[in-house]
């Protein structure tokens, strides 16, 4: 099978099988969502989830978050992973957002990636879920799927990589539903430990399955 017929099975199977797709993350504006996404890091979106309500009653917006500290933040979100370095980022990044961007999240790459704690994946997950722009962001689980389906080749070592050879055979105005299909995929089904090969609508043609 060629990488373009393997692309073209990918797309097929999940355009009927999932149709509709998005994050799991809970979120009401681009700030939520920011912030969000920065917590979820090497961590589940269920936790994340458990956390978010308190946090975001208490600082709604980038102006107060901008007010608090370190400390204060590291109470809210100290059963998230990494913590520390998180609660920093966080305050860090308010207060760039209402010194350069009127407390705005700013739509473009860029300037999201220049926000403290804000790397490339978290990134493309704003510019593909919140603004609905074109981008491929690659998380542990997309870099993983795309690997164990055969989409890339083990040359694609690196996320940025991976990132590259999705968004070149996948059509752009696919690209932020093959995020989640990848990910929702990767976290119901092709688990990392244990794949549920057996109810895989890919394993026919899986170069990874085990049945």
């Amino acid at each position: 099978m060629t990488k373009k017929e393997r692309f073209e099975r990918f797309i097929s199977y999940f355009s009927v099988a999932m149709p509709e797709a998005d994050t799991e993350l809970k979120y009401s504006n681009a700030f939520e969502l920011l912030v969000a996404v920065m917590l979820s890091a090497q961590c589940t979106d269920k936790r994340v989830n458990m956390t978010t309500p308190t946090l975001f009653a208490a600082f709604p917006n980038a102006a107060t978050m901008a007010q608090s500290t370190k400390e204060e933040m590291f109470a809210y979100i100290k059963s998230i992973s990494y913590p520390n370095s998180k609660a920093e980022h966080l305050v860090q990044m308010a207060k760039m957002l209402i010194e350069k961007h009127g407390g705005e999240v700013p739509n473009n790459f860029d300037s999201l990636v220049a926000l403290p704690g804000v790397g490339r994946k978290t990134a493309n997950v704003m510019l593909s879920v919140y603004f609905n722009q074109a981008s491929m962001p690659v998380d542990t689980h997309v870099f993983r799927l795309s690997h164990r389906i055969g989409l890339v080749s083990k040359r694609c070592t690196t996320p940025l990589a991976v990132e590259k050879e999705l968004v070149k055979n996948i059509p752009e105005e696919l690209l932020s539903r093959a995020h989640h299909w990848l990910i929702l995929h990767g976290r119901y089904v092709c688990k990392s430990a244990n794949p549920q090969c057996k109810n895989c609508g890919l394993a026919e043609w899986c170069p990874s399955k085990k049945l």
